[in-house]
C-alpha cells in the first residue's frame, strides 16, 4: 500500500482536485513535512493533553477513552486520518484492528512506521481533504487533531464521511473554539492558519450522523459519531440516542 521509498518531500499539495478547488496546505502542514518536526511530534504528542487541558491527560488515558467509548473490534477496517507518529493507528492494531494510517507528511509516516512497526498498519502518503479513496471503505476513523491544521475542515469532515460505511463510527480529538487572543493568532495564516471548531459546526458538518458521545476537557474536545444504523460498540442503542456527556 504506498510503500514509502523516501522520507523526502517538497510538494505543498497532493493528490490535485479536478477543477478550480485544491486543497492546499496551511503553515501548520507544512511545518510537519520537516523532518525535524517529525522527529520531535511523539514527545509534544505524549504530553500535549496534559498542557492543552491542565491536568494529568497522558495517552494511555487517551487510549482507554478511545477503546471505551469505540470498542474497536479485531476484523474492523479503520482509517487513522492524519496519523502523524502513528498514535491511533498503533491503538487499533493492538486491538486486532486492520489500519490505514495517512497523513500528508512523508517523514510523519516515516516516523510512525519506526515507531509503530506493526503488519496490520498499511502507511498511505496522502491529503485526506481529496484523498480518492474508495468511499464507504472503513469501519471507523480516527482523528487526532488533524481537523485543527487541516486548509478546509468542512472538506475533511465530508471526505471522512464518505470514507465510512454506513453503521461505522468516527472518533474526533481536536481543540474547540475559545475564541480567544491566542486562538485568533494562531488562526493567522503567517501564525499557523489553526482552525479552532465549535462542537456544533462539527455537527452540522456530519448530516445522517449522530453524536453518541462527547466530552470537553479545558479546551479539548473529544466527540464519537456513528453514520446511521445500529451502532459498531452497541447494536442494541438506537440511532438517535441521546447524548450523553462523559
Amino acid at each position: 500500500m504506498n510503500p514509502m521509498t523516501s522520507p523526502r518531500q517538497s510538494k505543498e499539495t497532493l493528490n490535485l482536485a479536478p477543477g478550480p478547488v485544491t486543497p492546499l496546505l496551511t503553515a501548520a502542514q507544512r511545518s510537519n513535512l520537516l523532518s525535524l518536526t517529525a522527529r520531535g511530534y511523539p514527545l509534544w504528542r505524549s504530553r500535549s493533553l496534559t498542557l492543552l487541558t491542565g491536568q494529568p491527560f497522558g495517552l494511555a488515558r487517551e487510549a482507554a477513552l478511545f477503546r471505551t467509548l469505540c470498542r474497536p473490534r479485531p476484523g474492523e477496517r479503520w482509517l487513522d486520518a492524519g496519523t502523524s507518529a502513528g498514535f491511533y493507528a498503533g491503538v487499533l492494531a493492538r486491538s486486532g484492528c486492520r489500519v490505514l494510517a495517512a497523513d500528508l507528511s512523508a517523514p510523519m509516516l516515516a516516523e510512525g512506521a519506526r515507531r509503530e512497526p506493526d503488519p496490520g498498519i498499511d502507511w498511505l502518503l496522502t491529503n485526506l481533504e481529496a484523498s480518492g479513496l474508495p468511499g464507504a471503505g472503513f469501519d471507523g476513523v480516527a482523528v487526532g487533531a488533524t481537523l485543527n491544521e487541516t486548509q478546509d475542515p468542512a472538506r475533511l469532515l465530508a471526505e471522512l464521511a464518505r470514507l465510512t460505511r454506513p453503521g461505522g463510527q468516527l472518533w474526533l480529538m481536536y481543540v474547540g473554539r475559545t475564541g480567544g487572543p491566542l486562538q485568533r493568532a494562531l488562526g493567522r495564516p503567517a501564525l499557523g492558519g489553526l482552525t479552532f471548531p465549535d462542537p456544533a459546526w462539527v455537527a452540522r458538518q456530519l448530516p445522517g450522523w449522530t453524536r453518541t458521545d462527547g466530552l470537553r476537557v479545558g479546551v479539548v474536545v473529544f466527540e464519537r459519531y456513528v453514520r446511521g444504523g445500529a451502532d459498531p460498540a452497541d447494536p442494541t442503542r438506537p440511532p438517535g440516542g441521546l447524548v450523553s456527556n462523559l
